[in-house]
């Protein structure tokens, strides 16, 4: 990590990072790989800085979502977690994410090993995350500021793909860029509550879809933000 923090705080929050892992694992998260990417990852230098310092501490590490900016959120560590582990990320897959926000997410995957391709439609969000996450030590992403329903075809096949945001239907382009094999975990519906999915592609029109129980997220909308 390349950004200067406070060493005494930092041993503050590795503690809050052991303690909210062993609460993941608690939860259900059995991953390790998973598990040793969240307790590394600095979340608390992740989410809006005007946020007054004790509620730094009191929060950071809670498994709660949290105000970015652009009125979007950095989800719960559990579903950071959970739509981690439903990826099943093999070191050097392809790994396209719907909806970077403020990066936690994609220095996940980073710390997985994936190759990681990050689109994200709110401007304010991108030109932060694309300037924060080199600074963390995260330079191999691949970060576009654009409409998260079209994916990045320029770059396709993708071995896996994760949707961080509800959406109202699985987008047919997101479909067509996975490989035969691939993964696609999104989380879908329109109502306070989502069900999230994970869909492998079988072949060019045949997939395997399983449901795994209710998160909330922001919306997944269309076309970019100006």
């Amino acid at each position: 990590m390349l950004l200067n923090t406070n060493k005494e705080d930092e041993y503050l929050y590795q503690g809050k990072r052991k303690r909210l892992v062993e609460q993941l694992k608690e939860k259900g998260i059995t991953s390790q790989a998973v598990l040793n990417s969240i307790l590394k990852i600095p979340r608390h230098l992740f989410f809006d800085q005007s946020t007054e310092r004790p509620a730094l501490l009191d929060h950071a590490y809670s498994d709660k979502a949290l105000k970015i900016g652009a009125g979007q959120t950095i989800s719960h560590p559990f579903t950071v977690a959970f739509q981690t582990e439903k990826l099943n990320i093999v070191r050097g897959e392809k790994v396209l994410e719907i909806g970077t926000g403020c990066g936690y997410q994609t220095a996940v995957l980073l710390e997985m090993g994936a190759k990681v391709y990050s689109i994200e439609r709110q401007k304010e969000l991108f030109d932060k995350t694309k300037v924060f996450l080199p600074l963390l030590g995260y330079k191999g992403a691949k970060l576009v500021y654009g409409d998260g329903y079209k994916g990045m075809p320029q770059f396709a096949p993708f071995d896996k793909i994760i949707v961080t945001a509800a959406a109202p239907y699985i987008p047919e382009e997101l479909l067509a860029q996975l490989v035969i094999g691939g993964i696609l975990v999104i989380p879908l519906g329109e109502g306070e509550e989502q069900v999230m999915n994970v869909i492998v592609k079988k072949s060019a029109t045949e997939y395997n879809k399983q449901a795994f129980g209710k998160f909330k997220f922001v919306p997944m909308l269309q076309n970019k933000s100006q």
